[in-house]
Parts: structure tokens; sequence; C-alpha cells
């Protein structure tokens, strides 16, 4: 098979049997490709929440899916179980074309057009399960999420720190927050690998959307009320426009994909089933605010993504110091650390590295885009470096010296104040009960 020659997609079909969901898919004729995601310990599923697993099971097949559909990205799309409700069919042609804008930019691809699931089908409505109040919080091994996960404890709510995957770091975070923890594991379809060996087209997926579609199937599972992420409101702006389209490294970290897979959860699962990002009215300045009181965490938290690769070496030490998220990461922190804490954790000053110069400047947006990462937008990049500009410990650094010199010349001081970026935005949809956790981050 010629993945890039595909013509048709197809989801054939979903199971679900003693804590291991399969999701199948295929090409054309071809064979099919079997993921399997492996819940740990699960309980029988009540009576009463059966219907709210079975489409919580269907979505997740749906939106796992984009892994495989991105392989040849066929113009059809095909479902053995029949055409979708409007409101479903919405979100999946959103998420396929926004959350695959960044790989279809790469590869050169124009998905628009393209993407169009099978829609005319209706939907029941759903109502209250009265699910148990306590909360699902994912934890991805960096900053955000332990700062979520603090803000819950606060107000003494229960909840459980949850990741996907088998990353030793992850669990070491999750360990040291104190909750309860819960690792599903996810095993990709082993053929999908062999057909990026006979050339199938390759690049960035929103794996968020992957892992929130998991936990709503966990929620139902095991008996949780809210899943509360920690994006934060920088991750809905764009990492650049290009030909028409805003591309965006983060789509479904943002608001807009929080939006589309809440409502619908509420509409299409349980009622009160709620998925929101308890950061959502922080930018990435505030948040790092926020951890800096946080010295438990200094010692096993990383937010390299070189960590979290699924090939390739990974840094011996929690930051390769070389991305553009230990730049960033280091970059936000500064201007609330001391200087020789900030050092400690990272084990060297990533600022006085002349070598590291582009890789701020992409930061700052100064002759570059933003990196295709998650990181937070130039203008507060350049807000926290020039914060450190003005304080003398700083100054002599080779990179802080060189933005004084060279690119805050031409940049406008009033717009690089600090403290806009520390005030938090109305712009969420934080459930009632975990409301007060807001204040303890703000």
């Amino acid at each position: 098979m010629q993945p890039r020659l595909t013509r048709v997609f197809r989801f054939t079909r979903a199971s679900y049997a003693d804590g291991v969901a399969e999701l199948a898919y295929a090409f054309d004729g071809g064979e099919e490709l079997v993921e399997r995601i492996r819940f740990p310990q699960a309980p029988t599923i009540p009576a009463e929440r059966r219907a709210a697993f079975d489409a919580a099971l269907k979505l997740l097949h749906l939106i796992a899916g984009v892994s495989y559909y991105k392989a040849g990205v066929p113009p059809k799309i095909e479902l053995a179980n029949g055409a979708l409700d409007d409101a479903t069919a919405d979100l999946l042609d959103a998420l396929y074309l926004h959350g695959l804008a960044e790989f279809a930019y790469r590869n050169g691809l124009d998905l628009r057009g393209r993407i169009a699931f099978p829609r005319g089908g209706v939907t029941a409505a759903v109502g209250a399960l009265n699910l148990p109040k306590r909360t699902l919080v994912p934890i991805g091994g960096g900053k955000d999420s332990l700062v979520a996960v603090e803000a819950i404890k606060s107000i003494g709510g229960e909840a459980t720190a949850v990741w996907v995957g088998n990353s030793a770091l992850i669990a070491a975070c999750a360990e040291r927050t104190g909750l309860p923890t819960l690792n599903i594991q996810r095993e990709l379809a082993p053929g999908l690998f062999e057909m990026n060996r006979l050339g199938a087209w390759n690049g960035h997926i929103p794996v968020t959307a992957v892992n929130s579609a998991i936990l709503a199937l966990a929620a139902i599972l095991y008996g949780y009320d809210s899943i509360a992420f920690a994006n934060e409101r920088s991750a809905s702006a764009a990492t650049l426009e290009y030909d028409g389209q805003q591309v965006n490294h983060q789509w479904s970290k943002g608001y807009a994909f929080e939006q589309l897979l809440g409502n619908w959860l509420h509409t299409h699962v349980a009622s009160d089933l709620d998925y929101c990002s308890l950061l959502r009215p922080y930018s990435e300045l505030a948040i790092t605010r926020a951890f800096a009181k946080l010295t438990p965490y200094f010692d096993v938290f990383s937010s390299c993504n070189r960590n979290f690769r699924l090939l390739g070496p990974k840094p011996v030490d929690r930051w390769c110091g070389q991305c553009p998220k230990c730049h960033f990461v280091f970059l936000a922190l500064a201007p609330f650390l001391p200087k020789p804490r900030l050092l400690s954790i990272f084990g060297r000053n990533l600022l006085d590295d002349e070598n590291q110069a582009g890789g701020f400047d992409a930061l700052l947006e100064y002759q570059d885009h933003k990196p295709f990462e998650c990181v937070g937008e130039g203008a507060e990049a350049r807000a926290a470096m020039f914060a450190l500009s003005q304080r003398p410990e700083w100054q002599e650094d080779a990179l802080v010296a060189r933005f004084r010199s060279e690119i805050l010349p031409q940049l406008d001081a009033s717009q690089l104040a600090l403290e806009p970026w520390l005030k938090p935005s109305p712009e969420q949809r934080v459930p009632a009960r975990l409301q007060a956790a807001l204040a303890a981050i703000g």
C-alpha cells in the first residue's frame, strides 16, 4: 500500500471489554489498524452509565483516528456505524482541519474542503448521571498541571492525577502531588509505523484532543464529574497565518476546542460531566509566577518535550537546554525566581550563551515566527526579557545585553510591562464547584 495514494479512510469498529478499548481503522480495502487503550483496574460499568460510556467510546474512536487519517489524508471518510449528527460532525471537521493545520503547513498540503465527516444522523438528548464530585487532573510533567493540582488541593477538592503513557518523569510528578494516581496506557497500531516506513505523511497531531477523549471515557468508567486540564490562554494564539489560514500548534489546547468538546459532552454524554482548563484565564507568565512558589516540585518537573518523544535520545538531566520549551520556561521563570535558584534547576544559564540567540529570537518573534511548540506569546516573552533587562543581576548576560542593545531600541517600551500579563481574563468555563480554585492561581 502507498499511503499517500489511498482514497478512503474507514472507521471500522470500536469495542470495550475488561478494561481495554479497541479502536480500529483502515485505508481503502486494507488491513485494520487496531489501537488499544488500557484502563487499569477498571470497574464494571454501572448500568445507568452504559449509554454515556458508549457515546464517549464512539467519540474516542472518532478523535483518535486523527493519528491514522494523517498517514494518507484520503479525500473520503467512511463510518461503519453511519452518519453523525451535526454537532458531532462539526466537532470532528474542526478538529481534523485545525488540529492538523501545522501538519498540513509543514507538508505543503491544504486540507480545506477535503475533510468532511458524513452527517445527517440524529442523537437523543442526555441528562445528568449524578457523577461523583471529583476531578481528573491530567499531569504532563511540566509546571502548568502542577499549578492546577495545587489550586484544587487548596480548596479541598477531591482529585486524581492522571496521565496517558509510560513516562517515568510524569509518574514522578504525579506521585509528588500526593494525590491518588491513574495511569492509562495508549498503544498505537503497529501498522502505523509500517505505513510510515512506506512513505506515509507524518507530522504533528492534536494529541491533547486524543487524551481529552480518553479521559472523558475514564470519567464515565471510574466516576468523575470533571476533567480539569491546565491549558493557558495563550494556547489559543496562532503560531502563524499561512495562505489565509491560522496555524496553531496548540489548537487542541485552545479555548475554541475546549468549548466544542465541553458543550458536546454536556449534550451527548452527561450534562454533569464538565471539561475545562483551570488555567484558561491566565497567561504563561502568571502561571510561572504561581509555580515559582511551588518549590517541592523543582527537582521533578520538566517542560522539555524531548523527555516525552517516542523515538530518539532523551535529556539525561530533564532539560536539554536547546529546545523552545527549555528556552521559554527559563525565560518565563526568570522574573519570578532568584537567579541562583533558576540556574540550579536548569544546570546552566541559557541567557548567557550566544549560541542560543536564534532560539530566543523566535520566542520574541524577532526576525522569526513563534516556534511550533507549546510556548507563550511573543509579546509576553518580550515582556519577560524586558523585565530582566532592567535588573542588574541579568543585564550582563549575553542575550539580555544583546536584547538591550539590538532589539529593545526597535520596540515600544510602553508595551513591555510585565504587570498586564499577570491579570486574569474573563474567558473560562470552569464549573462552579472549582471556581474557588482560580483565586489560588492569581
